[in-house]
């Protein structure tokens, strides 16, 4: 029997740049709706959602935390999400299996360049948000600025809801341009406000923006746009209406402020959570496929249909063992039933199921449809795979995990050690997909790789204190890859006879450039005459797979290479899997070979705050480092330095910029993409990677 409504169903995250108040306006949020009888601060290590003792050392939200709570008549699943560019695939999986999220800005800040990248992965989702304009009560905020450079660099169809009254300290309420009334805080706590009617000096402020929302929406939506023409006056009721019908379909996004610090206006985000964004039967339907048959499905969001989630997360409890974190797309789940994995095509039994409020579980006997909740029990489900029943199998589309851009070796300091960090780094590459082991065969060294030093910092500090493993670490190294500028032809022969029964495959592939930049490898069959039989091509392909793993001229491993197979031959006797698997290793490494390869190195999207005096240190600087300003800005008395910069060129860059500004500059960084490295730089990576090699073996 379902508890909630679907109706009354809220499935939304809290995502941002890195410090603009997620956990803050989180912890309220659990405090307004009675979830917490007093209010966590994150500087003092007590925030609920940042449970991880990483998190609580370092004051940043690390993994995203799932909890439920309660506002008025709806239910709302909330998970907070980190802000660090180092943990972005917490948001990636998060927003995947969200309805609706409310995007943090810093009105002093504005638009970060995180903010733009957990915006751009809200845009691939297509996932309806609201915007909360934080830390209005900060010297140098500036609402009406944000929602200027949201409009900018967003791209957003944007427009504020509300007005804040007050500036910087004396910020000490809001006016609603919806309702028409002044919202005044009374008490620290925030707890306390009284409702007023719009003070004089405000009306024509009201009457602006007011005007200015009604015409944002009026571009959206075509019952506002003819009341408009006819110049009608828009009602309450209507324009509620149409914000809620024009941001489910994410056609606008509304904007409120507030100070969630000072406790100041999150009770209205909560309003709009509930009056603006969507319940689970809101948004379009799941969109999957058979596994067998490849035919596309829709997953319809109701309790009477095949059961249907997705596990978007694992982690690891020190009681009850690895949770499996699941979205509910469609009818019920029992504890104690058997489910089917259909990405690996496997029965799974459900022992317990939970419900999450950070790291504490509370039982429960059943989920339904639009639920949010962990499963126990499961023995080979990964991040990504989709839950369903053994007669209605279907595939949900997958996730996007994004390429580890450094990596570092580590080894135990003892024998003894040694079990225990391989079980340790399994389970931590459970966890997490951005987290990536390898052993490299030339070097005898085990690899870890992940999306930058505070991620392996963070990585190394679970494994030694966690998982209780001594282990000595190398110095971080950049994760270059390799690839080829020009399609060529490729013969791989693996031959081998010494008495009795030899080994025979023989294949011919081609290799080209993948059109599109991050595509990855990827392998085609177009084998028609029977050249090779069906039963070895699978071995062909798991030879060009294994041999991608190494590229030829630094040992990296390939990316964005299309091969595809296209003749060959094999022997009634000879011919075996493991020829073929070696055929189609030998044939990519020679083709490798011949097909012009490149290196590749990660290039940085920076931003760099920076007093105006010391802006020609840190250009220079840059410039040095091979960096391509992109653009300059001003972000009220400071200036701000956009570029691309080699990963290589900025190990520890705080330090550098500490010294060429008097400690008065600060800077974000994140991935952005994969370029070719310059010939003089790709010789000393080479050169180096060889050096190594050789010091290893001798």
């Amino acid at each position: 029997m379902r508890k909630i409504p679907l109706d009354k169903m809220r499935n939304i995250g809290i995502i941002a740049h890195i410090d603009a108040g997620k956990t803050t306006t989180s912890e309220r949020v659990l405090f307004y709706t009675g979830k917490n009888y007093k209010i966590g601060e994150v500087h003092d290590g007590a925030a609920t959602m940042d449970w991880m003792v990483q998190e609580q050392e370092r004051g940043i939200t690390i993994t995203a935390a799932a909890t439920t709570c309660k506002w008025k008549d709806i239910t709302i699943n909330l998970i907070d999400t980190p802000g660090h560019v180092d943990f972005t695939i917490e948001v990636e999986r998060s927003l995947k299996v969200l309805d609706g999220a409310v995007v943090v800005f810093c009105g002093v800040g504005g638009v970060e360049p995180q903010s733009e990248t957990v915006w751009r992965q809200a845009d691939r989702y297509s996932v309806p948000r609201i915007a909360f304009v934080n830390k209005m009560d900060r010297t140098g905020s500036d609402f009406f600025a944000v929602i200027d450079q949201m409009k900018d660099r967003l791209g957003a169809n944007v427009a504020a809801i509300q007005l804040p009254v007050g500036r910087e300290g004396g910020f000490n309420g809001l006016v609603d341009l919806v309702e028409k009334r002044l919202i005044h805080y009374k008490d620290e706590l925030g707890k306390d406000f009284e409702v007023k009617d719009v003070p004089e000096d405000m009306l024509a402020d009201y009457e602006k923006y007011r005007l200015i929302l009604v015409e944002k929406i009026a571009e959206s939506d075509d019952k506002i746009m003819e009341d408009y023409l006819q110049g009608k006056a828009v009602t309450n009721e209507e324009l509620k209406a149409a914000i809620r019908r024009t941001t489910i379909a994410n056609k606008f996004v509304p904007v409120l402020c507030g100070s969630a610090f000072k406790n100041k206006g999150v009770q209205l985000v909560l309003d709009a959570v509930k009056d603006y964004l969507p319940s689970p039967i809101d948004v379009p339907a799941v969109k999957g496929t058979h596994p067998d048959t490849g035919e596309f499905e829709e997953v319809a969001a109701d309790d009477k249909a095949p059961f249907t989630a997705l596990c978007f997360k694992v982690a690891s409890d020190p009681f009850v063992g690895k949770i499996y974190f699941i979205r509910m797309y469609s009818g019920t789940l029992t504890s104690g039933t058997y489910i089917y994995n259909a990405s690996k095509r496997e029965r799974e039994r459900v022992t317990k199921i939970v419900k999450m409020h950070a790291n504490h579980q509370e039982v429960t006997e059943s989920v339904s449809t639009g639920d949010i909740a962990a499963l126990v029990g499961l023995k080979d489900t990964k991040t990504g795979d989709t839950l369903c029943t053994e007669k209605n199998p279907i595939l949900v589309e997958a996730m996007r995990f994004p390429e580890p851009v450094i990596q570092q070796a580590i080894e135990p300091k003892s024998k003894d050690a040694q079990e225990k960090l391989g079980l340790a780094m399994h389970k931590l590459e459970d966890e997490d997909p951005s987290f990536r082991v390898s052993y490299n065969q030339e070097t005898g060294q085990t690899l870890i790789a992940g999306m930058g030093q505070l991620h392996l910092e963070i990585i190394i500090d679970r494994i030694l204190r966690e998982f209780n493993v001594e282990a000595t670490v190398g110095a971080p190294q950049v994760a270059y890859r390799e690839t080829i500028r020009k399609s060529v032809p490729s013969v791989g022969k693996f031959i081998s006879q010494s008495g009795g029964r030899g080994q025979y495959g023989h294949c011919v592939i081609e290799m080209s450039p993948q059109e599109t930049p991050g595509t990855g490898i990827t392998f085609e069959d177009k084998i028609k005459s029977g050249s090779i039989p069906r039963e070895f091509i699978p071995a062909v392909k798991q030879g060009v797979m294994g041999a991608a793993k190494n590229g030829v001229l630094a040992g990296y491993p390939v990316t964005d290479v299309k091969v595809v197979l296209v003749d060959g031959s094999f022997h009634e006797v000879d011919s075996s899997e493991l020829a073929f698997k070696m055929a189609g290793s030998i044939a990519f490494q020679e083709g490798m070979k011949k097909a012009n390869p490149v290196l590749l190195e990660p290039i940085m999207d920076i931003e760099v705050v920076v007093p105006e005096e010391f802006m020609g240190q840190i250009i220079g600087d840059l410039s040095s480092r091979r960096a391509k300003i992109i653009a300059l800005g001003q972000r009220l008395n400071l200036r701000t330095i956009r570029a691309n910069v080699p990963l290589s060129e900025v190990f520890n860059y705080a330090t550098v910029t500490r010294s060429l500004t008097q400690g008065r500059a600060s800077y974000t960084m994140e991935p952005s993409f994969y370029s070719e490295v310059p010939a003089h730089v790709a010789e000393k990576v080479i050169l180096g990677s060889s050096t190594t090699k050789t010091r290893k073996t001798f």
